[in-house]
């Protein structure tokens, strides 16, 4: 009697401690539902739900890849009907939490947004489905048309098996063109090339700021400065006026800067007057438009996932802007400079056509050594995320500042971009790394260099990477063919204490540049001290004033290059009204 009491007790313990168990383990549930009016056919997409603690902003616009972040997690949609809903629950991924169930109690501001993608049909015959750029620069928390809901205040009970209704009922409007004014230019044109590869009408754009005396001189011919980078809504730096009086100051997160607004207003009209003065050279300077389904701009090189973008922003828009505008139109009249993406696109393009352009000017470039692919080296490390020890390991940070004080790793950069998009759809920078430099994968996206949860690099995928745009690879692999194309066209500038550990490809670069002979690359690499992100080769000036330079600094640089570059009979005179 006394071991059959025992074991009724044992198992009515048991029995409890499941249902204590069961209890506790009831999952919550978000039920997102679209409004009728807002979508007329089945649509695919991401939705995404997010979560914060802070009502000084919509949440939408409160997630990054900071300590700040707040929460969001993401889950595909595919044929979603007018009107339907859309479940999230525990085992969705999120970021930086990355269940729903490990959501701490607590009152919340949430809000629901759905990213809509479109369908491609590419003409390597892979039908894939992607967020189409809407003239916002693939900004996914305001790109015009995606849907969302307003934010609402909940209590939420952690584990308490509750369902949560939330409607979205609000669409992201247009984006105005911008206008055409006395120096500013807008041009598209539908690229043949891009058209074809994704089986949809793909247009490039730009916007072109016109030399002082354009209209005047009609006999005038202009180099061309191509000023690579991010997405750019307008001719940036431009003012033609003086800084407004009653502008109120703002102050600049990045640069610990009162006032930031103003110095920029005051910088881009200073740049006004100088282009305006009687001594300056006369150039068309443009800033291209060339979003993709992946990121807000394409690298400017052709990819196997994006197309051939850059054969089409050569050969297509280059071409046609300067048939526009009085361009020379020659190889020797073309000058490619920017920073950090644009100082990667920069000098990319310079290698990949070293005919068609006369020099680079490559500030912070991203990583142009995937030896140094920020603090990973592809082709010998296992994994980007962690650094490997005998008995644990540790994670490799992504951000510093220039203490050196750590913002974010890798690892949790690469999950924030997979909570807001798989197969490469996040449209932020590791993603874009993947579609620009790996091969087209079986379904039609860019084959993983790394698994985008643990880390793990896939070796067949890095050595696809090395031979296509690893940079300093290619340029030692062919100097013999390029050294003579490149000779003093290669001019690099970064800070040592870059945020992005970008200086550490700079160096490897450094050491191959300067080993070359037959020809020696006769360039420039120079460093900026404790400089941080985008330090662009001015030792004068602190960073948060030489970056709203780049259009007038490289100048006279340009100019050195063209008096000891021009072939004979080149038009050096009409342009400088001479």
């Amino acid at each position: 009697m006394k071991a059959q009491y025992y074991s009724c007790l044992l198992l009515l313990f048991i029995f409890l401690s499941c249902q204590k168990q069961n209890k506790t383990s009831i999952g919550n549930k978000f039920l997102v539902t679209i409004s009728d009016s807002l979508m007329d056919q089945p649509t695919d997409g991401r939705m995404l739900l997010m979560f914060s603690k802070d009502s000084a902003a919509e949440p939408r616009f409160q997630i990054n890849e900071g300590v700040n972040t707040q929460q969001i997690f993401g889950v595909n949609v595919e044929d979603l009907e007018t009107g339907g809903t859309v479940s999230i629950g525990d085992g969705i991924f999120g970021y930086p939490i990355n269940d729903l169930s490990k959501l701490e109690s607590g009152d919340y501001y949430v809000q629901a947004l759905f990213h809509v993608y479109e369908t491609f049909k590419l003409s390597t015959g892979q039908t894939v489905k992607l967020p189409m750029d809407n003239g916002e620069g693939q900004k996914w928390n305001s790109s015009p048309g995606n849907l969302y809901s307003e934010p609402v205040k909940i209590t939420f009970e952690k584990n308490s098996g509750t369902e949560y209704k939330i409607t979205i009922d609000k669409i992201i409007p247009p984006i105005p063109e911008p206008e055409d004014t006395e120096w500013i230019k807008h041009v598209k044109l539908k690229s043949e090339k891009l058209s074809e590869f994704w089986g949809r009408d793909i247009y490039l754009g730009a916007h072109i700021l016109l030399p002082k005396g354009f209209e005047e001189h009609p006999e005038a011919n202009y180099p061309l400065m191509i000023f690579h980078g991010h997405f750019p809504s307008n001719f940036g730096g431009w003012r033609t006026t003086p800084p407004d009086p009653n502008l109120e100051p703002d102050y600049s997160e990045r640069f610990h800067v009162e006032g930031y607004n103003k110095i920029q207003q005051q910088e881009a009209y200073d740049f006004y007057k100088r282009w305006n003065e009687p001594d300056f050279p006369r150039f068309i300077v443009i800033e291209i438009q060339h979003p993709t389904p992946y990121y807000d701009d394409s690298y400017a090189v052709n990819s196997a996932s994006q197309g051939p973008y850059g054969d089409a922003i050569t050969y297509e828009l280059i071409p046609y802007i300067e048939e526009q505008f009085r361009g020379i139109g020659e190889g020797w009249s073309r000058f490619l400079y920017g920073g950090s993406t644009g100082g990667w696109e920069a000098l990319a393009v310079q290698v990949m056509y070293p005919d068609e352009y006369n020099g680079c000017f490559a500030a912070c470039p991203d990583p142009i050594d995937f030896r140094a692919y920020c603090l990973a080296n592809i082709y010998e490390d296992d994994n980007v995320y962690y650094y490997d020890g005998n008995f644990q390991n540790l994670e490799k940070p992504m951000y510093r500042n220039y203490l050196g004080d750590i913002n974010s790793t890798i690892r949790r950069s690469n999950h924030f971009e997979l909570a807001l998009g798989d197969k490469s759809r996040s449209g932020q920078q590791w993603d874009i790394w993947e579609a620009t430099y790996s091969p087209q994968d079986e379904d039609g996206y860019p084959k993983r260099l790394y698994d985008k949860l643990t880390g793990k690099i896939n070796p067949d995928v890095a050595q696809f990477w090395k031979e296509n745009y690893d940079l300093r690879h290619i340029l030692e692999r062919d100097w013999d063919k390029l050294g003579d194309k490149l000779k003093g066209k290669i001019h690099i500038y970064c800070g040592d204490m870059d945020n992005y550990y970008l200086n550490n490809a700079v160096y490897l670069m450094e050491d191959f540049l300067e080993s070359t002979t037959n020809p020696y690359y006769d360039g420039e690499v120079d460093y900026g001290d404790r400089a941080e992100h985008c330090w662009n080769g001015d030792h004068d000036n602190p960073n948060h004033i030489s970056r709203l330079r780049y259009n007038s600094m490289y100048v006279p640089k340009i100019m050195k290059r063209i008096e000891e570059s021009a072939p004979a009979g080149a038009d050096l005179k009409s342009w400088r009204y001479k």
